[in-house]
């Protein structure tokens, strides 16, 4: 860990607030800290409840010059995987500098307490797993399929040390509702407490000259995922109303393999890379026929192959066959199993799943957003003192998908980035990269949007419609009822809808969720063709492995509530105490999104 210098005691050092806590947020706050800034990390829950927490499947990382590292990797390896992946979306220069970044990150963790698993003992070779989309192994793991609780446990610990060391304060149960801009910058955030039963406390102000955004992604936007019920596109929220443009979000990754029954989790790729089959209700290996890579294919290939066979007939089902993959010597593949996935076999076998001898029925699930704030290649936005990091942020590594364990090496990377970046950065707009930015006024279609017939909104309600309209396959028809459907609650009156003021911590997820989905929908059915992670049944000429259409960033218009409540009073220029002013997003009927490059 690296050593803090003397932080002066006063407002010379920039104080930065850190909203979110997982790999990207704390690695952040970690690298700001050590370089003299004042740090606050902000999180609605625990310190350790995170997506990193439950990321399982590893890290993927260029680590033919490190110690125990694959010599058969090399840096353009890795970026051509990441950019064939992405579809043609990537961007190149974000590509090559995440990659050029992995061994510095990987040494960084290894500093923090994380332990790589080796192969034979501390000075062997790392354990280095193969996965979807890869030319050659290059997944670094921690205590087998526990790679994400691992690097979150030990980053968890040391932002504490720091915390009772006086190096940067922590600030749990605490919800971020707002950010504020004074003189075109950022000056703080608003923020409200959460008490044991949810609810909210009192709205209060926090200054800072620089805010990083780090929440994770929406999984929860859909009944079926892989993410922590804390997943609720609060980050994003937040930007859209804070008039930073967002980029991508039509790209949403599901996941193949999460257990197909309630309380689904996420069966990892990893288990595939170790030989592990599909197979359908007629025991056929239907990915043989599907695409050359068969089971290692990428994921938006094989889980619109399962979701297929899943609707092929009544009561069709896909399972994970797990009977064939190779057995080291001196140990029985339960016993392998066990060893090799120790999370995932204990959550089956607590389900009364023996998958050494028994097959698996999996579903795809909604696991992870490549799109979100739009952020240039040092985690900046396009707003002055706002930066990105980590699922919420759109930085150009994923593209229209993204590969296999990209994920925790992203949010590595640009935590640390961001972090060093702050330390040094003033928040001035004229040192601020521009974005071509071109707010429309609202056209009739938009203040006029009704839908009478939605039923009162519920999150299970919005969940099912996103499923069905804006799910793994999509229609321009499917995803009009989906917007219809939005529009509605938006449009519908506070005792219907997730409400602006509100009192509860969920209140206020849901709100966030429909302000997020709404501007998701939008960007899905901008984009008519399937690239990527998007898939357009409607458009049968394509085949997905190219996106014919750039990528482009877009912004809600500023002005009022993101609630979106005929009679909700807007907050946008709110005079606050300090003179911050709250920034805030508009309704549902004079919200639109224009296209729009961002400059990088």
């Amino acid at each position: 860990m690296r050593e803090a210098r003397d932080r002066p005691d006063d407002d010379a050092a920039p104080r930065l607030l850190v909203v979110g806590s997982g790999a990207a947020g704390l690695t952040a706050a970690l690298g700001a800290a050590a370089r003299g800034a004042r740090v606050t990390v902000l999180t609605k829950s625990t310190l350790g409840h995170t997506a990193t927490d439950w990321a399982q499947g590893g890290i993927a990382a260029m680590t033919r010059d490190l110690p125990g590292g694959q010599p058969l990797d090399t840096p353009q390896l890795h970026a051509r995987d990441t950019e064939a992946a992405g579809a043609g979306l990537c961007n190149a220069e974000v590509v090559r500098g995440v990659v050029a970044d992995s061994p510095e990150a990987i040494t960084l963790l290894t500093e923090h307490g994380v332990s790589f698993d080796r192969v034979a003992g501390p000075g062997s070779p790392w354990v280095q797993g193969l996965e979807g989309a890869h030319s050659v192994p290059r997944i670094l793991h921690a205590g087998g399929d526990a790679t994400g609780r691992v690097i979150q446990e030990a980053l968890t610990a040391r932002v504490r040390e720091a915390s009772a060391s006086g190096g940067m304060s922590v600030q749990e149960y605490t919800l971020v509702t707002g950010i504020l801009q004074r003189g075109g910058t950022v000056s703080g955030v608003t923020a409200r407490s959460v008490d044991p039963a949810g609810r909210l406390g009192p709205e209060h102000v926090l200054a800072a000259e620089h805010v990083v955004l780090a929440t994770g992604g929406a999984g929860h936007l859909y009944p079926f995922t892989t993410n922590p019920e804390v997943a609720t596109g609060d980050g994003i929220a937040l930007a859209l109303r804070a008039g930073a443009a967002v980029r991508d979000l039509e790209f949403l990754q599901f996941h193949p393999t999460a257990l197909a029954e309630p309380g689904s989790f996420l069966i990892s790729e990893a288990v595939r890379g170790e030989g592990a089959v599909l197979r359908n209700h007629r025991g056929e290996r239907f990915m043989l026929g599907v695409d050359p890579r068969a089971e290692l294919a990428p994921r938006d290939v094989v889980a619109r192959a399962i979701a297929a066979e899943r609707a092929s007939a009544p009561g069709a089902h896909v399972v994970l066959d797990c009977t064939a993959v190779p057995v080291p010597d001196g140990l029985t593949r339960a016993e392998h199993l066990a060893r090799r996935f120790p999370t995932i076999d204990q959550a089956l076998r607590d389900r009364g799943i023996d998958w050494s001898r028994e097959p698996v029925p999996v579903s795809p699930a909604a696991h992870y957003l490549m799109g979100g704030i739009a952020t240039d290649a040092a985690g900046r936005t396009t707003v002055p003192g706002l930066w990105a990091a980590g699922e919420c942020a759109a930085t150009g590594l994923h593209g229209a998908n993204r590969l296999a364990s990209n994920s925790l090496l992203e949010a590595v990377v640009f935590g640390e980035r961001v972090g060093r970046l702050v330390a040094a950065a003033p928040a001035d707009p004229a040192s601020w990269p521009a974005s071509d930015r071109h707010d429309a006024h609202p056209t009739p279609s938009d203040r006029h949007t009704t839908c009478g017939s939605t039923a009162p909104f519920t999150r299970a309600a919005l969940q099912a419609v996103m499923w069905q309209g804006a799910g793994v396959v999509r229609t321009e028809v499917g995803l009009a009822e989906t917007q219809r459907a939005l529009d509605g609650w938006l449009a519908a009156s506070s005792s219907e809808g997730p409400r602006a003021d509100a009192e509860t911590l969920a209140e206020h997820e849901d709100r966030n969720l429909l302000t997020v989905a709404r501007e998701l929908v939008r960007a899905a059915r901008q984009r008519i063709e399937s690239c990527g992670a998007h898939h357009r049944a409607d458009d049968p000429a394509s085949t997905g492995s190219q996106c014919p259409t750039p990528s482009t960033a877009h912004h809600a218009t500023r002005g009022t509530d993101g609630a979106g409540h005929p009679g909700t009073p807007s907050r946008a220029d709110t005079t606050l105490p300090g003179g911050h002013h709250h920034v805030s997003a508009p309704t549902s009927t004079e919200r639109t999104a224009h296209a729009a490059p961002l400059s990088r």
